[in-house]
């Protein structure tokens, strides 16, 4: 008598056919559970006897989850005794992260590096300032996405983020918050990279006039070209200000202090202020602030979430930051 066991971790076609001895099934009721860990994925295995455990432990994973009955480790493997049969998915991540060494990007290259995620960065001024281990992890690559090698970019990537806008003029606007983002977006589609993440801007509830602006008119464009070539994997994030501690020229600003204090207002004065939303222009000044760690956690929530796509709120990103905290 012996034991089938199957399993497949999320979102591979890698697998694992395995056969474990057991001399009967009185013998075999003990449950075990682990996690491997890695980043790559490999072709089929064919693992034998009592080395299963010892070789699934290195298998590249970076989310899985197994469980399985096994035989006493007393058990011999000859040839009379039973098999269990081990049938494994496995899916890893690779991300890349444009405007990576900036405020918001470093935050979601620590992120991604913190939960086994392989992260590479595009931006004009490469290696990330922030102190830290992780930064030594990250592949951090110079470049521009107008000019961008992304056959070397791209290459086994699983989703593209985008952190890239700015404030300038009206034409400096409409290239970098809007123009750039199309080119990353289409060159994603065309390398065929699965998911597409833009972080976006929420709209403070402006009256319209107020949105043509080339920071706001751009977004849209970006956001409309990631809904429009990624219908069912493409995500939008629309934070409104963004807190957290700043290195501008070597030197940290502590917008954490501003955001943490305006947040906790904003939440004990909720139930006054709620009228006032439906006021034009009222998020300018009601709009809670979002920590950047939430935002990167609700973007590593994206990566990992096939069922997460869509546009999302500032409340509805804080939610998808407490998943993956929890």
């Amino acid at each position: 008598m012996g034991f089938i066991l199957r399993h497949s971790f999320p979102g591979s076609s890698g697998e694992i056919d395995s056969r474990i001895p057991c001399a009967s099934a009185s013998k075999a009721r003990r449950m075990t559970s682990f996690s491997p860990l890695s980043a790559i994925a490999r072709p089929t295995l064919a693992l034998r006897g009592d080395s299963l455990f010892g070789r699934l432990s290195s298998l590249p994973c970076n989310r899985s989850k197994i469980k399985c009955n096994y035989a006493d480790a007393t058990l011999k493997d000859d040839s009379k005794s039973a098999t269990i049969d081990v049938v494994a998915n496995i899916r890893t991540e690779r991300v890349v992260v444009l405007g990576g060494s900036g405020f918001v990007g470093s935050a979601i290259c620590k992120a991604a590096v913190s939960k086994g995620i392989e992260v590479v960065s595009l931006s004009r001024s490469g290696r990330s300032t922030h102190p830290g281990s992780w930064v030594d992890q990250v592949t951090w690559m110079p470049g521009d996405v107008f000019y961008a090698n992304w056959d070397e970019v791209l290459v086994g990537a699983t989703a593209v983020i985008s952190t890239l806008g700015g404030i300038g003029s009206e034409e400096q606007m409409q290239r970098i918050n809007g123009e750039a983002n199309v080119v990353a977006v289409n060159a994603a589609k065309d390398f065929g990279v699965p998911k597409f993440i833009l972080i976006s801007v929420h709209d403070y509830n402006l009256p319209t006039f107020l949105l043509t602006s080339g920071y706001f008119t751009g977004k849209r464009k970006a956001e409309s070209e990631v809904l429009s070539k990624y219908p069912n994997s493409g995500v939008v994030l629309r934070p409104g200000f963004i807190y957290g501690k700043r290195r501008v020229d070597g030197f940290e600003i502590p917008l954490d202090l501003i955001g943490e204090l305006a947040e906790r207002i904003l939440r004990a004065t909720e139930n006054f202020t709620k009228p006032l939303s439906s006021l034009p222009g009222s998020d300018l000044l009601l709009a809670p602030p979002v920590s950047v760690d939430d935002v990167a956690l609700a973007v590593i929530n994206a990566v990992t979430d096939d069922d997460f796509f869509g546009i999302f709120t500032i409340e509805q990103i804080k939610e998808a930051a407490a998943k993956v905290r929890v």
